[in-house]
């Protein structure tokens, strides 16, 4: 079921762009937004280190994606162990919360600490932040050999989605595509943090993918930096508009989960 929709990409008007996790009126962004054919990938046979995504069934025992108790504890070890049989990686780390997002229809979108849909293309993190992620996350004295980033994406309402995420084919993209900007993270009552992220600007070679209709039993695996450039580095990804959605359509729900593999000589 390919469609079209408006993908949100960055113009180069910003010297150095930032975006806030929760306060979007301080984002300092130059939008330049297009329209752009968007191709079902359900039915093909992606890989990760070919466009970068797949489409994977994953059965959870978490019985409420909503509780963070749940999701910190028992589908964080779910995550690792799915990391480690796709990417035969030595070690998994999932040191960061789950993230529970919401379309704009939502009574808890922007309610929650970073719960609004990322709107424009990105990538979560730059390979200067990749990198340093990893060797904070590695063991003492070990000798790092390779890293991989991936985000592991799943919807908690039922289908069809209003907004549901687009990816981009990693092939596809150049590496001029790719602008360095600050992700800031400002939650309610704590000191703000920041990252190096990536926005991404317009090329018409880009070949952006979806999966309609998506269930909680499945889960998109997309890889956000890869130290290895042999295969897909990263993928950009952005929220967008399924305009076949209704009014009485469910508002999306989803919670993704971020997990950093390491492979040692």
């Amino acid at each position: 079921m390919d469609t079209r929709g408006i993908i949100a990409y960055s113009g180069r008007d910003v010297a150095r762009p930032r975006y806030y996790a929760n306060q979007h009126d301080r984002d300092l962004l130059h939008m330049a937004p297009t329209e752009m054919d968007i191709h079902s990938a359900r039915g093909l046979q992606t890989s990760l280190d070919r466009e970068g995504f797949v489409l994977l069934n994953h059965h959870s025992g978490v019985q409420d994606f909503t509780d963070a108790t749940q999701v910190n504890t028992r589908h964080r070890d779910e995550i690792i162990k799915l990391i480690g049989q796709v990417s035969g990686a030595d070690q998994v780390v999932v040191s960061s919360p789950g993230i529970l997002r919401f379309s704009e229809k939502s009574e808890l979108s922007g309610q929650l600490n970073n719960s609004r849909p990322a709107r424009f293309a990105h990538v979560d993190i730059s390979s200067r932040t990749a990198q340093e992620f990893a060797q904070r996350a590695a063991p003492p004295n070990s000798k790092l050999r390779r890293y991989a980033h991936y985000n592991v994406w799943r919807v908690i309402s039922p289908p069809p989605q209003d907004v549901p995420l687009a990816l981009c084919d990693a092939r596809s993209v150049s590496e001029d595509d790719l602008i360095a900007a600050d992700a800031i993270f400002d939650a309610p009552g704590q000191p703000e943090w920041s990252f190096e992220g990536l926005v991404v600007a317009h090329n018409l070679n880009h070949r952006w993918h979806w999966y309609p209709d998506m269930n909680p039993t499945e889960v998109i695996v997309f890889k956000t930096n890869d130290s290895d450039l042999s295969g897909a580095r990263c993928v950009p990804h952005v929220a967008f508009d399924d305009h076949r959605c209704g009014p009485n359509v469910a508002p999306r729900s989803s919670l993704e989960m971020r997990a950093l593999a390491l492979w040692f000589a």
